[in-house]
């Protein structure tokens, strides 16, 4: 059956190498037990090597077109265990019209090849489900921003707000030949491991990344100052309270590891500071 035409205005582009398609559901590592939530299904060539290994796989597909394909090769696959919803992902209510349930699925993993302009609000509804595991296929940039280092030039407040509730690999890259239509960047595909207690609570993220946005604004100025830029403090008691909190006050955003923003954060807030909502 061959591929329907790649709709630009969605960011279309199948995945079709057999290789990489194994090696994404490798690192997804699929149990009989697992519910596979499967974000942007298109055809289904990943979804049905998904349901080779998990218990359900259900796939996500915005693509009316791209469903009924999909259903139409599983049932030729005989395929059983793969449940279409046609719905926006950003869109869909996630608990209730897929996990059925309020709670954090202890066997729920996700995976998809995403499209590439949805990538940040996409991860942030993810991650707020609680899954044991996330691989998704990005954008190089953003797969190595996600998992950049304090201290590097890329290191910015996707990294600080990724890495504060999960733990973040790039696992490798990915050749644009891989796909219908090939893409004009670079992929590859990252490992998202969220963290069982994470340092910010689901109500806290909104006003964290609200914070760590603004110390990024500034991120070559000393942190004495882009505090003081937040909280109005004078520069005595900013200084004391970056040095209780063992950050420097001279060192710049750029520098501090996400445990460290948490801490930051939670001072600036205890302090009366304006970021609370």
């Amino acid at each position: 059956m061959s591929l329907p035409r790649a709709r630009k205005a969605l960011g279309q582009h199948f995945l079709t190498d057999q290789h990489i398609l194994a090696r994404i559901a490798a690192a997804l590592d699929p149990a009989p037990a697992d519910v596979v939530i499967e974000v942007g299904s298109g055809t289904g060539t990943l979804t049905r090597v998904l349901a080779a290994a998990a218990g359900k796989v259900v796939a996500i597909e915005k693509d009316e077109r791209l469903a009924e394909q999909c259903r139409m090769q599983n049932a030729e696959s005989r395929i059983s265990n793969v449940e279409i919803v046609l719905a926006d992902a950003l869109k869909l209510d996630w608990r209730s019209a897929i996990l059925h349930s309020a709670f954090p699925i202890q066997h729920c993993k996700i995976a998809g090849n995403i499209p590439y302009n949805i990538t940040t609000p996409l991860l942030e509804r993810v991650v707020a489900l609680h899954p044991e595991r996330i691989v998704f296929l990005v954008q190089a940039e953003v797969a190595d921003r996600i998992a950049a280092a304090p201290g590097s030039k890329i290191y910015g407040g996707l990294s600080v707000g990724i890495q504060t509730l999960c733990r973040a690999e790039k696992l490798f890259t990915v050749r644009a030949g891989s796909f219908t239509p090939p893409p004009r960047v670079h992929s590859a595909v990252i490992r998202l491991w969220p963290r069982p207690a994470p340092a910010v609570s689901d109500a806290e993220i909104a006003p964290f990344r609200t914070f760590v946005t603004a110390c990024f604004s500034r991120r070559r100025k000393q942190l004495r100052n882009v505090v003081r830029a937040v909280l109005g403090a004078a520069p005595e008691v900013i200084d004391a309270g970056l040095a209780a909190l063992g950050i420097a006050p001279e060192a710049r955003p750029e520098t501090l590891a996400p445990e460290a923003f948490v801490r930051m954060w939670r001072w600036v807030l205890a302090s009366g500071g304006p970021i609370v909502k």
